[in-house]
């Protein structure tokens, strides 16, 4: 079965965002460079939609391939491709990142045309990373996204110590980035077999073809756990996203809890070209879930702002994905996949929720809040879908998720898969805590008493993340049929 793409699909879907940064810089009027910057986010997700409703998901391997000679002396490909595993984060990525875009519109005041640039740029970024199947394409796609993440922080962040969260974040990243990047050339000097540098392979194919001794797969496994695990983040690698989260734009914290592109590196690159070190450690990486389970959620209980509620949260949530993947069985790969996917709709549209309302009252912490419901009442009712959309609340599809994850992992780690009942338990009460201070009761303060509801452009946003929502909660098989081939070839892989 031929899979291979004869028009360059994958790359116009990659580069279109940077049509858009082109375009921009020809205008000075903001509102057309607020267009021209929409249009570009906006051209991927078409380009999204074309792949999806093309997708073959009755096919377990590599569709859409691209392949091309790049670094010719040591084997480098320009390598792109997509499976089941990756097919639905195209079209999130794409739409999260057109939403942050409008949400955008009235915030930023300043440097318009390099704000919506590094935007563009952050996709393009993204779309490789989900993409790339040559660890060397993906490892310049992963640091690449550094650049415009720094800027993004350090000269539109809304707190005081912006510059210093961008810094922290720049440093854990690139400390990240030097284990990620040994661990690739282990792998490809291992394919080598001493034919260097001939027979350097960073062919993602190509490594999980190949057979890796076991002393070497425990150094490749550790190494990639510490590289995406500062990404994703887990505990104790997890410090810079409170910090980035308070400090940062809101919108930008949408998109570093909405696309957990480290936890995709466990499933792409650590468990399938470590398989054996993976299953030997498997008590490793359901410990780190657990604890970043309970920890997330103890700290999100003592915190006052709902911007650090919702950062500690999603490590909190990340450690139950990551749980799910420590299972190692179809349950628990797909629950992961379904979970991640559901961070784009839920993590990142209730931080985007989280911006409308600091924009309008200045504020996002207890303090300063307290009646919100009753001057925005739409802005309080979306919120709360979010919320117990993370809660896993029946009809939306964080049950369906969490669901196969509690399923999976009461079956294999018994223990665990309690305490992440414990913690699920635990992030009733911060959420519900955090609503009731903030959202219900009487009004005091006349920033929010004036506070003007979602305007028409931010409701239908909300409401295209809201029918998402409902829809994959409803028919979760949607989801799950597209990824069943790939996860159960992810797991004859590991098995085998």
């Amino acid at each position: 079965m031929d899979m291979t793409s004869h028009f360059s699909l994958l790359s116009l879907l990659i580069f279109s965002p940077l049509l858009g940064v082109a375009l921009l810089w020809l205008s000075n009027n903001k509102r057309h460079i607020q267009r021209l910057a929409l249009l570009g986010s906006l051209l991927s997700l078409i380009v999204s939609l074309v792949l999806l409703a093309r997708f073959d998901p009755a096919y377990d391997g590599f569709q859409f391939i691209e392949k091309m000679p790049w670094i010719h002396t040591l084997n480098i490909q320009y390598f792109l491709g997509i499976d089941g595993l990756s097919i639905l984060f195209l079209p999130l990525t794409s739409l999260l990142f057109c939403a942050v875009i409008i949400a955008s519109w009235n915030t930023v005041r300043s440097m318009p045309h390099l704000y919506y640039s590094m935007l563009l740029l952050l996709q393009t970024a993204t779309l490789g990373i989900f993409t790339s199947l040559d660890s060397m394409l993906f490892f310049l796609f992963w640091e690449l996204s550094l650049v415009p993440i720094y800027f993004l922080i350090s000269l539109w962040g809304v707190g005081p110590n912006r510059r210093y969260a961008a810094v922290k974040y720049t440093l854990f990243m690139l400390a990240g980035g030097v284990p990620l990047l040994f661990g690739f050339i282990v792998l490809a000097f291992n394919q080598a077999n001493g034919v260097i540098p001939a027979g350097l392979s960073f062919d993602y194919q190509v490594l999980l073809a190949g057979t890796i001794p076991i002393e070497a797969q425990t150094t490749v496994f550790f190494l990639l756990l510490l590289g995406f695990g500062a990404k994703a983040p887990i505990f104790p690698f997890h410090t810079w996203l409170p910090t980035v989260a308070m400090e940062g734009p809101v919108a930008i914290a949408a998109i570093m809890t909405g696309l957990k592109l480290g936890v995709y590196g466990f499933i792409r690159f650590v468990i399938p070209l470590a398989p054996q070190a993976a299953l030997d450690y498997h008590w490793l990486l359901a410990g780190l879930g657990v604890v970043s389970i309970i920890y997330g959620a103890i700290i999100a209980l003592n915190q006052s702002n709902l911007r650090a509620v919702l950062a500690y949260a999603s490590i909190s949530h990340v450690g139950l994905v990551l749980l799910g993947i420590a299972s190692f069985n179809i349950m628990g790969i797909q629950g992961a996949l379904f979970q991640l996917l559901n961070f784009s709709i839920v993590a990142g549209g209730i931080f985007l929720i989280t911006g409308f309302l600091h924009h309008r009252t200045g504020s996002t912490d207890n303090i300063s809040l307290g009646g919100v419901a009753s001057s925005m009442p739409l802005l309080a009712s979306f919120f709360l879908l979010f919320g117990l959309a993370g809660l896993g609340l029946p009809g939306t599809n964080g049950f369906a998720a969490e669901h196969l994850i509690l399923l999976s992992s009461l079956q294999t780690h018994t223990g665990a898969g309690i305490a992440a009942l414990a913690g699920l338990i635990l992030s009733a009460a911060y959420f519900m805590g955090i609503y009731r201070t903030a959202f219900l009761g009487r009004a005091r303060h006349s920033v929010v008493i004036d506070a003007v509801d979602l305007l028409p452009r931010e409701l239908a946003l909300v409401l295209v993340f809201s029918i998402l929502i409902l829809f994959m909660g409803i028919f979760p098989n949607t989801v799950l049929d597209i990824t069943r081939s790939a996860s159960e070839l992810w797991l004859y892989r590991l098995q085998h």
